[in-house]
Order: structure tokens, then C-alpha cells, then sequence
């Protein structure tokens, strides 16, 4: 608990200073970080290798190892998700709104940083220098727990970012790892509301539940990904079939990949063989209704709870529908809020599903693999919120902000 606290306490300490900084000197310290981490690749390749290797030996499965995996590609991505932070308009500072009163009291409502940041998260070493580049930029501490699975990793990727605020005369304390994998070290980090003002979890269902329900600190929840392509009576087949094909297995262990897929009826007979076909590729398990399994002989029956699993694997669940709102009405009861897609030509069904279905990211024709803050040009992201408070999709540098209002007057009183 001493170790918390300190890392608390230099926290704290750092926020105060990273408020005040400067645009340019926030952007030149997240160049320099992101040089760093390429110039610095094999130490953090040997780590993650470490990590891999137990991972591998403790049975670990093929997604969750693919979210562990680090290589140089991935590692420039993750360096170039900083430039790009660097890059985008700073946004601390800026009035969001102006109003004057009929007394004469000007006030100005201000965006500000949180404070001090913490990330709960699993084997996901990408989410370390993501988090920094975000939190930085916003003007926040950070400080990082990640899981035993990635903490060499981590832990290299930590010393790097921290070399580089060295070198640029900022507090090194702008990001700290817990380094103690011990499970009851994250349930006191749940408690520290003293020192951390908004905690975010990123993982599996389980990891965010436990700091839902324990956390005494205001928490913004990141939500696992039960995603759905829906193919409409009025989809280009080669299409829907590409789109498919990427958000299942462009990567499985993802929480913006497909996990079910729902089509209608109508255009069954020739969209499914034509799938099937395609996802035979890659050795994709199919779990379809009856209706599904009329025509796709070697499918495995589908069971309820097939429907509302998050596989992270090379596995799909199949549900065909008689109308567009039976499918909305399916998505809806088996979704997590995260991302949904429909593949149609027909402009009103498009519009009719945007509309309708209930979740952070809804796409007429496009993959669900686009869930992505580096994607949408936010630089990278802390997560995808699945709740509907100030910050709901990729979480980019806005939802890492509250705001202050200032308020100018010459001498008015309350009377």
C-alpha cells in the first residue's frame, strides 16, 4: 500500500505541473517519446517475447496472444499513433462556451484536464504508450496497471516513455506502472480515490465488471465487444461477404471484430454458401439456427448463449431473419452497445438501422474492425465506452477532459 500511495502522491505532484505546459512543449515530448519507442524496439521486443513465451506456456489462446504480440510493424503503429497525437489540435484551453448575464457577469466555460488518470487493463501492451500519448497531451497523469501477462513488456515500454520526458525536462511521474501483479494490489488501486480522479478498465467482461462493482473511484467502462454484421435482403452479396470476412478474422482477439452474424431470409440461399465458402479460409467454426443449417449442412446448431458470446476466436453464431426489425430487435438483445453494421443498397433500411440499433458505433457497409481512435484520426484511444455518460466510442483526447466554468464581473454582489 506504501507503493500505491507514493505513485499516487508523484501523480498528483505531476498534474499540477502538466497543466501548465505548453502546446509545443506536450507535442515535442510525444515526438520525442514516440522516436524513442522506435530507436528502442529490440529491448521492448526481447520483453514482449518474455511475455509470449509464458503466455504460450501457460495455455494462453490464439487472441489473447495476437492482443500480447508485439513486432516492429506494430510498434511503428504505435509510435506513429503518437506522432499523430502530436499533431492534433490541442484542445485544453478551448471555450466551449461564452454567455454574459443580465448582470453583467461574463462566463466562460473551459475545457480542462481530468487530473489523475487510472487504466486498469489486460495483456495489451499498445494500450501502455497509447494511454501516455492521451493523457499527456490532455494535460493528465497516468498511472497504468497492467496485467501479469504483459508486465515485462509494460514495464520496458514505461522506461522508454519515461526516458524520453527526461530528456525533454518533463516529470517522469506523467506515467507510472504498477509494477506488483498481485490481484489484491488492483483491488487497493480500486480504492485510491484520494489521489486518482477517474479510473477506466480495458479487458474481458470480468476485469470490467470487478472495477464496476468495486471501484470507489468515478469510473468510465469500457465494454467487451458482442458485434454484429446484419445482411440485408438488399445486400451486394461479394460485398457483405468481404465486409465479413475482415471484421471475423482480419484479427479475432479484438473487441471490434464480428462475433455474429444475422441475415435475411430472403437472400439466404445466396449469400450463406458463398460465405461459408470464404470463411472456410481460415477454418472458421459456423453456429447457425435452423433455418441457417437448411442450408448449410455441416453447421453446428446454435444455442442461446452462443447468441450473446464474445468468442475471440475463430468462431461465428448465424441468426436469420424475416425483416430488418427483427434483426434490429436481435441486435438489440444480444449486443454489447459497441459496434453494429448492416450491408444493404436499400437507402431507407440503411437509415431505419443507424437509427435504431443501440450501440456506441453503427455502419451501413463498412467494417466493424473501423472501432478504432487511430482509425477515426483520433491518434490512438483509451478504449471504447460502452455507457452513455460525457464519453461514449473510441475515447480520444476530449473525452479525457472536464471543463471549468471562469467567470469575469466589476464588482457585482448577490443581493
Amino acid at each position: 500500500m506504501a507503493e500505491l500511495t507514493e505513485l499516487g502522491k508523484n501523480a498528483c505532484a505531476a498534474k499540477y505541473i502538466l497543466q501548465k505546459l505548453t502546446t509545443e512543449e506536450k507535442n515535442k515530448a510525444l515526438d520525442t517519446a514516440a522516436n524513442y519507442l522506435c530507436d528502442r524496439q529490440a529491448e521492448i521486443l526481447a520483453a514482449n517475447e518474455s511475455d509470449l513465451e509464458n503466455g504460450r506456456r501457460n495455455g494462453m489462446n490464439p487472441g489473447l496472444l495476437d492482443r500480447l504480440k508485439l513486432t516492429s510493424d506494430r510498434i511503428a503503429q504505435i509510435a506513429e499513433g503518437l506522432h499523430q497525437i502530436s499533431e492534433l489540435p490541442d484542445c485544453i484551453g478551448e471555450v466551449m462556451e461564452h454567455f454574459e448575464r443580465p448582470n453583467g457577469l461574463k462566463i466562460d466555460k473551459v475545457r480542462v484536464p481530468l487530473g489523475v488518470i487510472g487504466i486498469i487493463y489486460e495483456a495489451r501492451p499498445n494500450v501502455t504508450a497509447d494511454a501516455f500519448g492521451l493523457c499527456f497531451k490532455t494535460g493528465n497523469a497516468v498511472i497504468l496497471k497492467g496485467g501479469s501477462d504483459a508486465i515485462h513488456s509494460n514495464i520496458a515500454i514505461v522506461r522508454v516513455l519515461q526516458d524520453a520526458l527526461d530528456v525533454c525536462k518533463m516529470p517522469r511521474t506523467a506515467v507510472q506502472l504498477i509494477e506488483d501483479t498481485d490481484r489484491a494490489v488492483t483491488a487497493q488501486f480500486m480504492k485510491m480515490k484520494e489521489y486518482v480522479d477517474v479510473l477506466i478498465p480495458r479487458g474481458g467482461a470480468g476485469l470490467i465488471r470487478s472495477v464496476v462493482e468495486n471501484s470507489t473511484i468515478p469510473v468510465i467502462e469500457t465494454g467487451t465487444g458482442n458485434c454484429h454484421v446484419y445482411v440485408d435482403r438488399d445486400a451486394d452479396v461479394d460485398m457483405a461477404v468481404k465486409i465479413l470476412m475482415n471484421a471475423k478474422t482480419q484479427r479475432i482477439g479484438v473487441c471490434n471484430a464480428c462475433e455474429s452474424l444475422v441475415v435475411h431470409r430472403a437472400i439466404r440461399d445466396r449469400f450463406l454458401p458463398k460465405m461459408a465458402e470464404t470463411l472456410k479460409t481460415k477454418n472458421v467454426e459456423l453456429r447457425g439456427d435452423e433455418s441457417t443449417r437448411e442450408i448449410l449442412l455441416d453447421c453446428i446448431p446454435a444455442t442461446e448463449e452462443d447468441y450473446g458470446t464474445e468468442y475471440l476466436d475463430y468462431i461465428l453464431s448465424i441468426k436469420t431473419v424475416d425483416s430488418v426489425d427483427e434483426a434490429i430487435a436481435h441486435i438489440n438483445r444480444y449486443n454489447t452497445k459497441h459496434s453494429e453494421c448492416i450491408v444493404t443498397e436499400n437507402v431507407q433500411t440503411a437509415e431505419k438501422f443507424l437509427n435504431e440499433v443501440d450501440a456506441a458505433c453503427v455502419y451501413v457497409n463498412a467494417s466493424t474492425r473501423f472501432t478504432d481512435g487511430f482509425e477515426f484520426g483520433f491518434g490512438a484511444e483509451i478504449g471504447i465506452s460502452t455507457q452513455k455518460l460525457h464519453a461514449r466510442g473510441p475515447m480520444g483526447l476530449k473525452e479525457l477532459t472536464s471543463y471549468k466554468y471562469k467567470i469575469h464581473g466589476n464588482g457585482q454582489i448577490r443581493g
